[in-house]
């Protein structure tokens, strides 16, 4: 196990599968304590049985991102149990493929609270912990192409939330930025996820055949970019989209 993240502390939402996943184990093989956070609190529990396995240090948390109790719940727990935080990753999200005119407004508003009012929450609970960090203060979104172009398979629920949590990351870069706690946006192209693949088969070739490195992205492209961001290597960049999309958005 390598110590790029030795005694830090990391909180991953949407933590049971897919990306979130992926980063609480490349965190924690890095030397990071992980919290797994996660409504389908068995998958949680099922990732960070995986990384004790191997002698790390996890915690899985069932909560919902949308309800301001569970959120602040589930800060407390990461802090009762390892004292601190350090990096928050906010990952969690939904994305019903539903053409425009027939999205309802109680869909429009749940994307929306998932994927863009649940990261603002988290934000809000962990910033004075981050604060507190000593310059190793992180703050991660899971963004989307989508956010950036508009989508292709997604909704436009989705496209809006990703957009919206593209410029938050800018917003609460500039307000944290005398603390020493950067803010980055990680923007995944089409990545082969649980979310993807209900797509079918024929969607998902489709994709694959205009992205030009010719593969869709695996959830370890974007925990190794996250990593990146979460290390002391990182400590000069906030406020940033990177793109993890295989040349398909080049900008």
């Amino acid at each position: 196990m390598t110590a790029a993240l030795e005694n830090r502390v990391a909180l991953i939402t949407g933590a049971g599968s897919g990306i979130g996943r992926a980063i609480a184990q490349t965190f924690s093989r890095n030397g990071a304590a992980v919290v797994l956070v996660d409504i389908d609190l068995a998958s949680a529990e099922k990732a960070a049985g995986e990384i004790e396995s191997w002698g790390a240090n996890a915690l899985a948390v069932k909560c919902d991102v949308t309800e301001p109790i569970q959120v602040e719940q589930a800060l407390r727990a990461t802090i009762d149990e390892f004292k601190g935080l350090h990096i928050l990753v906010n990952n969690a999200g939904i994305s019903p493929m539903r053409p425009f005119e027939q999205i309802s407004l109680e869909e429009w508003n749940r994307v929306l609270a998932v994927n863009l009012t649940g990261p603002f929450l988290f934000c809000q609970a962990a910033i004075p912990h981050l604060r507190r960090a000593g310059g190793k203060g992180r703050i991660i979104n899971i963004g989307s192409l989508a956010g950036q172009t508009g989508g292709i398979a997604v909704g436009a629920h989705y496209s809006a939330s990703k957009g919206g949590l593209m410029v938050l990351t800018r917003q609460l870069a500039k307000i944290l930025a005398a603390d020493r706690v950067t803010v980055n946006n990680i923007s995944p192209g089409t990545t082969d996820t649980m979310m993807t693949q209900a797509w079918g088969e024929e969607t998902r070739r489709s994709l694959m055949r205009q992205i030009p490195l010719g593969r869709l992205g695996r959830p370890e492209d974007i925990a190794s970019l996250a990593l990146f961001l979460a290390s002391d290597e990182a400590s000069f960049i906030t406020g940033a989209t990177m793109n993890v999309n295989g040349g398909l958005f080049i900008g």
